[in-house]
């Protein structure tokens, strides 16, 4: 069975996200893996049918993991630009650069992580939509594929802007503040639902029903509050709660504008 928390991974982050799993173990009172697999990537090639418990952006549980995955859990997270079980992307830029909001973007060099991001892609592509004029936005715009690489890649000035969850955001400057001094957010996005924790939808109903106890038990009891705290959990959603065809929405309404991909 493969379990991974590959969303907020920063390598600081190992032992809150173990103490995470840990809490959830405990919880679940039956034989499943001690450790995560730190190495899982945050956009896999598939939701493989043994995962039995990680976290998924919620765009690519739409398009190409369609059909993959059962949605657990909607986390809450105490962040900036969260409200409930919702979140943004924040477009960001160096503390000295010149803009002021994301229409003086416009000719600059972009870095997102990748096409199957709803905060690093389908978000900022809603924002620039509006006023692309039907023609490329950016002078580059660069797929990079971790979002924590990107505010780095802007702190040193090696792009000018990015766009990143500000869930991401925020750890970055709790575990990396000499760079996000550099750093300043230029706007946020429209809200979406957050990040879900999810298992694959060939894991067995009971397990399913196992695994959702015991996360909303992590998620309330005071025994675990330190484990919550150190991922920013204020509490889970009830997934039946969160609608995450909006983003879908985004999606076609950036096509509509004829701004199909970031350019």
């Amino acid at each position: 069975m493969r379990v991974s928390l590959p969303m907020y991974n920063l390598p600081q982050m190992r032992q809150a996200n173990a103490a995470f799993w840990d809490a959830i173990r405990g919880e679940l009172g039956i034989d499943v893996p001690h450790t995560l697999d730190f190495d899982r990537k945050p956009v896999p090639p598939a939701i493989e049918p043994d995962t039995l418990f990680t976290q998924v952006c919620g765009w690519p549980l739409q398009t190409i993991y369609a059909g993959q995955a059962v949605i657990l859990g909607v986390p809450i997270y105490h962040a900036r630009y969260c409200d409930g079980p919702t979140h943004a992307g924040v477009f960001v830029v160096s503390q000295d650069s010149p803009y002021r909001t994301v229409a003086d973007l416009r000719g600059c060099d972009f870095v997102f992580n990748s096409i199957h991001s709803n905060s690093g892609m389908n978000l900022p592509r809603r924002s620039i939509a509006d006023i692309a004029c039907d023609g490329p936005f950016f002078n580059s715009v660069t797929e990079t594929h971790s979002q924590p690489g990107n505010l780095e890649r802007v702190a040193k000035a090696e792009a000018d802007a990015t766009c990143v969850d500000c869930v991401t955001y925020a750890f970055f400057t709790r575990h990396h503040p000499h760079l996000a001094e550099r750093l300043r957010i230029l706007a946020p996005t429209r809200r979406t639902p957050a990040i879900p924790f999810v298992t694959a939808a060939a894991t067995p109903p009971d397990i399913q029903a196992a695994l959702r106890s015991a996360l909303f038990r992590v998620a309330n009891a005071p025994e675990h509050a330190a484990a919550r705290a150190g991922l920013m959990l204020s509490g889970v959603a009830e997934p039946d709660t969160v609608t995450y065809a909006v983003q879908l929405r985004h999606a076609e309404e950036s096509q509509a504008l004829g701004y199909p991909f970031l350019r």
